[in-house]
């Protein structure tokens, strides 16, 4: 996003306007300088010339930066070139020994104005470099250096004022950015909550029928049974989905709404009554090790067998338990599957937990179902 991005500027507007009130404020200023020093310089002609000049700049200034444009850039460069070149016509109108005493013909309080539209605009670092930059033409102009602060402090002012100046615009940016998210987020829920009303009332609810139904027949009416309850979860899995911030990776959601999403008829999940917390790309991977074990149970465990999903939350790990309460499998079948080149479940479960620096434990036997235990940490290893 670019200075200019009219999204990047909305939020630093009434900076910017309150910007313009300052100078034209400190015009007033100037004006007063300039009748009170006027007798004191060489050319007092010359020096009103360049005070009017000074006026008609405030103005159009004024007016064309209180405006969210494109340009808008171009005239903060201006700005600052008007201020070096009225600040540069003080050895002009002056002779030595005065404009080596005093503060230039701009004054100093009028000079600030290009140093706070430079931190608008682009925040403390260039702020603080106009400043600067505009005090060391005030030392040029002066053609002397003091370094007693209580005497002359032009120097820290400007940057101070451009540091503070460009915080506060980046905090409005920050502060904008947050408030559309949480509106995007706000918006994304009740969509979701509304979607979910209408599909549980109705479609939901069929498919759910049509798959205890099917089932309760049995015959050819199983698969039929099979495929309505995988509708039904892929809608359940739709629906919490409208819950989660479209986000990077590095933003943290709820784990319990990932893992929630694939409870059926046949899967119950428990969670938490808080939220569990983790970052988006863990969190998804996560699940996909979750959906990964459900996939195993409704192939292999058998047409009755249940499952059941617990997430436990202890602090800084994650303990997910799928189990069923299917046919089971030998102690050494996944290891024989891998002898036979067969490795789904070391791929889908083990090595994507493995990939999340955590550990995946299987115990089951011949009769007795299956149960993964899977522990990871909420954070990546070594982010705390």
């Amino acid at each position: 996003m670019t200075v200019n991005d009219p999204q990047r500027s909305r939020p630093t507007e009434p900076l910017w306007r309150a910007g313009q009130v300052f100078r034209l404020a400190t015009l007033v200023y100037a004006v007063g300088y300039q009748a009170h020093a006027v007798s004191e310089y060489i050319r007092p002609t010359l020096s009103w010339v360049i005070v009017a000049l000074m006026a008609v700049w405030s103005g159009v200034a004024a007016i064309v930066l209180s405006r969210d444009g494109a340009a808008r850039r171009w005239w903060v460069v201006a700005d600052v070139a008007v201020v070096v070149g009225a600040m540069a016509a003080t050895r002009l109108v002056a002779d030595q020994d005065w404009y080596s005493a005093h503060q230039s013909l701009p004054t100093t309080l009028w000079a600030t104005n290009a140093v706070i539209s430079a931190a608008i605009l682009s925040g403390p670092l260039v702020g603080v470099l106009a400043g600067l930059g505009i005090a060391i033409v005030a030392v040029a102009v002066r053609g002397t250096v003091d370094v007693d602060l209580a005497g002359d402090a032009t120097a820290p002012v400007l940057m101070s004022v451009g540091l503070a100046v460009g915080l506060a615009a980046n905090t409005a940016r920050r502060a904008q950015g947050q408030l559309e998210r949480a509106a995007r987020l706000a918006a994304a829920t009740e969509e979701r909550e509304r979607l979910g009303r209408e599909v549980h009332d109705g479609v939901l609810q069929v498919l759910a029928y049509v798959r205890r139904r099917g089932a309760e027949i049995g015959g050819p009416t199983l698969e039929l049974s099979t495929l309505a309850g995988e509708q039904e979860v892929a809608l359940r899995e739709l629906i919490s989905e409208q819950a989660l911030p479209v986000a990077g990776g590095d933003v943290d959601v709820d784990l319990r709404t990932l893992l929630r999403s694939q409870a059926g008829t046949a899967v119950s999940v428990s969670t938490p009554g808080g939220a569990v917390t983790m970052p988006r790309d863990r969190a998804e991977e996560l699940a996909a090790v979750v959906r990964t074990a459900l996939s195993n149970v409704a192939l292999h465990a058998g047409a009755n067998a249940k499952a059941y999903v617990l997430l436990e939350d202890l602090g800084v790990d994650v303990i997910v338990s799928v189990r069923d309460d299917g046919v089971g499998m030998a102690a050494d079948r996944l290891a024989a599957a891998e002898a036979e080149g067969r490795m789904g479940v070391s791929r889908s479960i083990l090595g994507r937990v493995a990939a999340l620096g955590g550990d995946a434990t299987l115990d089951t036997a011949v009769g007795e179902g299956v149960e993964w235990e899977i522990r990871v940490g909420k954070r990546a290893p070594g982010k705390g």
